[in-house]
């Protein structure tokens, strides 16, 4: 068979596959300690010749799972996993690692070019309280030298109160500005290349706004190079956004719209994020990046 292929497996998640080559996982029922926040995430992740570019739960930081979503600093609750960074005291492991709990996938659609899935979630912190009725798109397609992830969300608040989305950065860690759609690299990729749209470059992108952002990294073993890109949309909040970026001491890329200001969600509003993220097999240059997003 040629072409997309998207299978259900037992435990809990989907298998995407292009030309036999296993592009990704999507693991909607993770089953991980409260302590990481358990959340649907994808990985492994690997160039349309399966060479893998997304890392799961590091020694360093075992809530970080290849590309997922998570957020750090909601209201008092953790939906990131781990310690929870609080004003004048810094990081404290508190009772507050919320979950995001599959429901049930609604539209699914696998052509010989594509593949579409529409999922329900809802949001519940550790003491039980629902927060949050999700409501997420995912597409994958091809694209020249690599394939594209769209990852569509609609976070509808549940409360009677307004929720306050933040970060590290907005309770006085500078710098720290992480929350949202999240990847985290393989070990081989430290020190790799990063490049962003009007020509800039380099690690000092941490926190700069951008309308896209790459990582070009290196493999270990099979040699070779490829490249992560994020792509804002632009009706997400804060269009272009900020980013967090690191080349060291680890890869990772995270669209920021909370960086260094807190954005309010009122009651019964829904907070909607899109983002394309394109995985290529080789290295690509901001030229080539312009042309694909």
């Amino acid at each position: 068979m040629t072409g997309f292929a998207l299978t259900e497996r037992h435990g809990g998640w989907l298998s995407v596959d292009y030309d036999g080559v296993e592009l990704c996982r999507y693991v909607y029922e993770p089953h991980n300690a409260q302590l990481e926040s358990p959340h649907p995430y994808f990985h492994p992740m690997r160039t349309l010749d399966g060479t893998l570019v997304s890392l799961y739960r590091p020694h360093d930081h075992v809530w970080h799972k290849g590309l997922s979503l998570a957020l750090p600093n909601v209201d008092d609750a953790n939906f990131w996993g781990g310690p929870t960074f609080v004003r004048d005291k810094g990081y404290q492991q508190l009772p507050n690692n919320g979950t995001q709990q599959h429901r049930e996938f609604g539209a699914m659609r696998c052509t010989a070019d594509s593949v579409e899935f529409d999922e329900s979630l809802v949001w519940i912190t550790e003491q039980g309280e629902e927060w949050f009725d999700e409501q997420r798109e995912i597409t994958i397609s091809l694209v020249e030298d690599g394939w594209r992830l769209t990852f569509g969300t609609a976070l509808h608040n549940l409360r009677e109160t307004t929720v306050r989305f933040g970060s590290p950065t907005t309770e006085g860690r500078p710098m720290a500005g992480y929350g949202g759609l999240f990847w985290r690299g393989p070990r081989s990729f430290n020190k790799g290349q990063i490049l962003a749209s009007g020509g800039q470059a380099g690690p000092e992108l941490m926190g700069e706004r951008a309308q896209w952002l790459a990582y070009v990294g290196k493999h270990d073993g099979v040699g070779g190079a490829a490249t992560v890109v994020f792509v804002d949309n632009s009706s997400n909040p804060r269009y272009p956004t900020q980013w967090f970026v690191r080349d060291d001491p680890y890869a990772c890329i995270s669209p920021a719209p909370f960086f260094d200001e807190v954005l309010e969600l009122p009651p019964g509003q829904a907070l909607r994020l899109r983002y394309d993220v394109l995985i290529g097999s080789t290295a690509w240059d901001a030229e080539k990046i312009e042309k694909l997003k």
